[in-house]
């Protein structure tokens, strides 16, 4: 046999290695029409946008036709090529050019889907964050729209500085120092806990870990679920971490201490035993100092200044909440933010 027949022969010869081979074919296949059909929608539709901008803009069109001009070309779009072509629909497309008047800035990785329920905003700056991180964090449409309803924007934005919102927007949420991990407030509405009139510290760990990927969304980027009441065992005592992770991207320990009420002077306390416990015992080469998220219901900002000054581990004192924050008095306090710095 020459070596030019031994190329011709197939690698695999059984039928279950041809199917498989064949399938996986056919999977990638459906994946990049899908993508190229997704990166055509979006083109079109923001080319669409552009037309109709530009009719609006050519002086007598626009007094011909007014603001009935939306409604018409519904109407004769959806006679002649059927669904997607609604009033609304196209009010999108139109705004969709208006915020994206560049098509080179059109990312490949967003459907249509995701630029529809970004557009919903009427804030340039919410919307470039948004498209941001949908990019660097794959967001499917579900996850996208739940972190907007949570107003994700507004809560990081409003502890940073103008510089920082601005870099904010342009870059999406870069994860550099602990200090980028963190929230305030964190949002645990996926829970569905603010319909019960009590529930304790324990009930409240449980469903965060029942409902783990939405808790894992909500904390960011980069989390691994390490473990459950985390046993720390120290001169015949035992303590337990509420919720241990380790974050891939900052290397290090990431322990949660939840508090069901107000946060006390002695749970940081505490949590910084865990910290100093973790930083020698724990960590192996490699890791950088673990950091510690106290978090409660309630905290008293004087009382957490004196009780982390001077403490030299990565202490945050944070708050959740159990509904998703009003949207109106964050975006009035982020333009308060923006106008203030």
């Amino acid at each position: 046999m020459t070596d030019t027949d031994m190329e011709k022969k197939p690698k695999n010869t059984s039928y279950s290695s041809l199917k498989k081979e064949i399938s996986q074919l056919l999977i990638e296949g459906r994946a990049k029409a899908g993508r190229a059909v997704n990166t055509i929608l979006v083109q079109t539709y923001w080319q669409i946008g552009r037309h109709i901008v530009e009719f609006e803009q050519g002086g007598d069109a626009k007094s011909e036709y007014g603001s009935n001009l939306l409604e018409r070309l519904s109407k004769d779009l959806s006679l002649e090529f059927g669904k997607g072509f609604s009033r609304s629909n196209l009010i999108y497309m139109r705004k969709f050019f208006i915020s994206f008047p560049n098509s080179e800035t059109l990312s490949h990785k967003l459907s249509w889907s995701h630029y529809f329920e970004i557009l919903k905003s009427d804030e340039p700056l919410e919307i470039s964050f948004y498209v941001k991180q949908c990019e660097n964090e794959n967001w499917s449409v579900r996850e996208l729209k739940r972190q907007k309803k949570s107003m994700l924007f507004h809560r990081l934005a409003l502890s940073k500085e103008k510089d920082e919102i601005l870099q904010l927007s342009q870059k999406g949420a870069e994860l550099q120092h602990p200090k980028d991990l963190i929230k305030d407030p964190y949002v645990f509405e996926f829970l569905g806990l603010q319909n019960q009139p009590t529930y304790s510290e324990g009930e409240l760990e449980t469903q965060l870990i029942q409902n783990l990927q939405d808790f894992l969304m909500e904390l960011g980027k980069g989390f691994a679920f390490i473990g459950q009441q985390y046993r720390i065992s120290l001169a015949n005592r035992h303590f337990y971490v509420d919720l241990v992770f380790y974050h891939r991207i900052l290397k290090c320990f990431v322990l949660i201490d939840l508090k069901r009420g107000e946060i006390d002077h002695q749970d940081i306390g505490q949590m910084n035993l865990y910290l100093n416990y973790f930083r020698k015992e724990e960590n192996v080469e490699g890791d950088n100092p673990p950091i510690g998220i106290v978090l409660g219901a309630y905290k008293d900002h004087i009382l957490v200044e004196y009780a982390t000054d001077n403490i030299n581990n990565q202490l945050f004192v944070s708050k959740y909440q159990l509904y998703l924050p009003n949207k109106e008095e964050l975006a009035k306090e982020l333009e308060r933010h923006l106008t203030n710095n």
